[in-house]
């Protein structure tokens, strides 16, 4: 029988106005960020937005221009990578050729020069942990990708670190195999209760996985939450676009009351939108509607609280358990829908005039 690690053993990461400058080049700008004992922490954003960058900084195999980084109480800042005991997994997991999975696991404890027999009990533990036993004596080109990745978790883990930073360490498996090893991944991390700071530019990945996301963007955090307060609330047009995909309609305030805004798109679209102090009659607005949130319109009317408006059929695709459709509203916008296939449910085909239909609070002020 397995036992949880003591969260005990995990520590908390304090990063304090953190910044990276290559040349001319801001590469992170200014970051704070608390990471608390035993949370799985996501960094995510595009190429270039700086989350590889503070990884690499907290494991000490890049130097800050600026700015602290603690664990618990500590500074590390000056600790060199291999004094630092934080356990690292990358994309490219860096196994030894010619050493079995059991020597690949246990390197870390001959180098803490940990007697053999400590050694054995440790490496058995982590392989019943990764479900790896019956592969102990396997070289890695005799392993899957998915196993060659429980391995370089299990190397990265065996040691007890109280920190685990991963780095991309899905990028190079398949779709269903990248999906399965996410639920293994927060599986084993929950086990362990490890401090985790994970990278991605995979939205999915981060929602399945995180207790909160950093979305990060050009060197800065743009917004960080919990992965239902950055879909359901993104602060900004980036975070609205990057967690998922948004519908994005800009447009002036040409009307506003006590509970509601009339907006008026670029394409000419009139709309309720949700009240927000801040937004004045003739001011600038822009929302974000997830296409979830639309429905197809067929009845005469438009209910209390709903937005309702006349397009046609531009695309359709199905995607098996899902149906996407483009929509078109005017010259200007197009909204994506997405729906349940549902059999027996008739699919609108291009060219269909439609109604689409949205509960006004459904669109979020970015």
């Amino acid at each position: 029988m397995v036992t949880k690690a003591s969260v005990g053993s995990a520590s908390s990461i304090y990063i304090s106005n953190l910044t990276k400058i290559y040349g001319k080049i801001h590469a992170v700008k200014d970051i704070s960020l608390h990471i608390e004992k035993g949370e799985f922490l996501t960094l995510l954003g595009p190429s270039g937005s700086g989350k590889t960058t503070t990884l690499m900084m907290i494991a000490g195999f890049t130097f800050p221009t600026s700015g602290d980084i603690r664990i618990g109480k500590e500074s590390i800042i000056n600790k060199p990578a291999h004094k630092r005991n934080i356990g690292v997994v990358f994309q490219h997991y860096s196994l030894f050729p010619h050493m079995t999975t059991f020597e690949n696991i246990a390197f870390p404890l001959r180098m803490r020069r940990l007697e053999p027999q400590e050694i054995r009990e440790k490496v058995q533990r982590i392989l019943e942990i990764v479900e790896l036993t019956r592969l102990a004596d396997r070289y890695p080109k005799q392993l899957s990708g998915g196993q060659q990745q429980r391995v370089a978790l299990a190397r990265a883990l065996v040691f007890n670190p109280p920190i685990l930073l991963m780095d991309e360490p899905l990028g190079a498996l398949d779709k269903k195999l990248r999906e399965s090893m996410q639920l293994e991944i927060k599986r084993i991390q929950e086990q362990f209760r490890i401090t985790t700071v994970y990278v991605t530019h995979d939205q999915s990945e981060a929602l399945t996985m995180s207790d909160r996301i950093a979305v990060m963007n050009n060197g800065v955090i743009e917004q960080l939450g919990t992965p239902e307060e950055l879909y359901e609330n993104p602060i900004n047009r980036f975070v609205a676009d990057f967690i998922g995909k948004s519908n994005i309609l800009i447009g002036s305030v040409t009307e506003t009351d006590a509970k509601t805004c009339q907006l008026t798109t670029e394409g000419g679209i009139v709309l309720e939108i949700p009240r927000d102090n801040n937004l004045k009659k003739g001011a600038q607005a822009c929302i974000a509607l997830r296409p979830e949130k639309l429905i197809f319109y067929e009845e005469e009317g438009v209910p209390e609280g709903w937005n309702c408006v006349d397009g046609e059929v531009e695309e359709f695709i199905y995607l098996g358990d899902m149906r996407h459709y483009q929509v078109r509203i005017s010259e200007q916008e197009v909204l994506l829908i997405q729906i349940p296939s549902i059999p027996g449910v008739e699919t609108w085909k291009r060219g269909r005039k439609v109604k689409l239909g949205w509960k006004v609070e459904d669109a979020k002020l970015v």
